[in-house]
């Protein structure tokens, strides 16, 4: 199989085949690459492994190409014997339950109803979104992380006058406990 082949069996853009080749993950029988020693390679080798393969896929026409939408679509393998017509009914009908119009309705006013008290929690704060919190947290962590890094540079002069091991130790533990303090004091304040 050719490189471009085989880029195209996994999905993946020929540059990055390229780059399998330049760190020995492909194995080559000649100029064609072997499939299996090289997709064992890659199972050894890369974090995610080999991503399923179900059958070889043919070169689509240059121009617009069709791109699957999700990571599941990708893993179809078409049973023995069954038409792609039947694999698409048998992935759209799923284990879906088919609901009848009323059914139907009621699904939507519950979701509908759900979606009106999540933004109600929301606007009222119960609720908060993960972004917001993280932005707050990592403000947060970088005040620690510029203070405990100030304590060297403003503390050296006092540290260097201690005399023994028990009397740094105590003055370090005075000026780390003074500097959470500040920080506490700091957060106690804020909105």
């Amino acid at each position: 199989m050719k490189q471009s082949e085989f880029a195209a069996l996994h999905g993946v853009s020929r540059k990055t085949v390229t780059k399998w080749k330049e760190r020995g993950w492909l194995v080559f029988a000649g100029d064609e690459v072997d499939v299996d020693a090289s997709n064992a390679n890659l199972k050894r080798y890369r974090r995610d492994g080999v991503a399923p393969v179900t059958q070889a896929v043919t070169q689509a026409p240059k121009g617009n190409k069709r791109k699957t939408v999700t990571q599941v679509a990708s893993e179809v393998t078409l049973a023995p014997g069954e038409s792609a017509d039947d694999a698409a009914g048998r992935i759209l009908t799923g284990n879906v339950q088919l609901l009848d119009f009323d059914e139907a309705r009621c699904f939507k006013e519950n979701y509908l109803g759900l979606k009106a008290q999540l933004e109600y929690d929301r606007d009222s704060g119960l609720v908060v979104e993960v972004g917001e919190v993280a932005r707050v947290v990592g403000a947060e962590y970088a005040k620690v992380r510029t203070r405990l890094l100030a304590i060297p540079a403003e503390q050296a002069p006092r540290l260097h006058r201690c005399k023994t091991p028990a009397e740094l130790q105590d003055m370090l533990q005075e000026i780390i406990t003074e500097a959470l303090e500040e920080l506490t004091r700091d957060g106690a304040s804020s909105p």
